[in-house]
């Protein structure tokens, strides 16, 4: 077990799974379709880390009217469909939880539908199942640190105890206020610039994470 921590909590989409280019891809059609055309760069920005609830509401307020519902349904629909033929692991994440022997769990602002679909195409479901955590179950998202909070209570381990793997501005903002060690994962669509502050270890290969956790081998 590492010496360090006991417990390490998991974001799922850009850090388990390599679903953010997919999102970002079908997220800039419908954006532009709906008059808020936006680059891929600048809806990572905006959304990555975000709940899929809080990118509707911000779409709806800009163009002054609700979200269609035909449109989430569209997006559902088209994003499984990616999500089915060419989603991946994460590149190194396979190796690094083989090598991680601290108790682990997953809190991501994605729903449990999402998880189930995305870790269970990857194959990474089993490893996690029962051990996973959604924005869905608590009042406030990233960057609040509620869901890290909760997963870390539901887990029995005190936040000072935990260590967090992310890889957005606002999941990394969310772990600094739950109080916890922040790992950030910097290989994906966000800058680095956006991950930095205290507290923060930032790496960009996978394979490195069981090493910077500080586990026994």
């Amino acid at each position: 077990m590492s010496a360090t921590y006991k417990l390490i909590i998991f974001d799922c989409d850009g850090v388990l799974v390599d679903s953010e280019p997919i999102a970002l891809r079908v997220d800039a059609q419908l954006f532009a379709e709906l008059g808020w055309p936006l680059s891929e760069e600048e809806i990572a920005r905006r959304f990555t880390g975000r709940t899929t609830q809080y990118m509707m509401d911000e779409l709806a307020r800009h163009i002054g009217r609700p979200v269609p519902p035909d449109v989430v349904a569209r997006y559902n629909a088209l994003f499984r469909e990616l999500i089915t033929t060419e989603l991946k692991p994460v590149d190194g994440i396979l190796e690094a939880l083989d090598k991680i022997t601290t108790p682990t769990c997953v809190a991501s602002s994605g729903s449990h539908e999402k998880m189930r679909l995305t870790l269970g195409v990857t194959g990474l479901y089993e490893r996690f199942e029962g051990r996973i955590f959604s924005a869905t179950e608590v009042k406030a998202g990233k960057p609040a640190p509620d869901l890290f909070l909760h997963a870390a209570a539901s887990m029995g381990v005190d936040p000072a105890d935990c260590a967090v793997v992310e890889d957005s501005e606002y999941g990394v903002a969310a772990a600094r206020a739950a109080g916890m060690a922040v790992f950030a994962y910097a290989g994906g669509v966000v800058p680095v610039e956006r991950l930095e502050g205290p507290g923060t270890v930032i790496f960009t290969d996978m394979r490195e994470l069981p090493r910077l956790l500080g586990e026994v081998r």
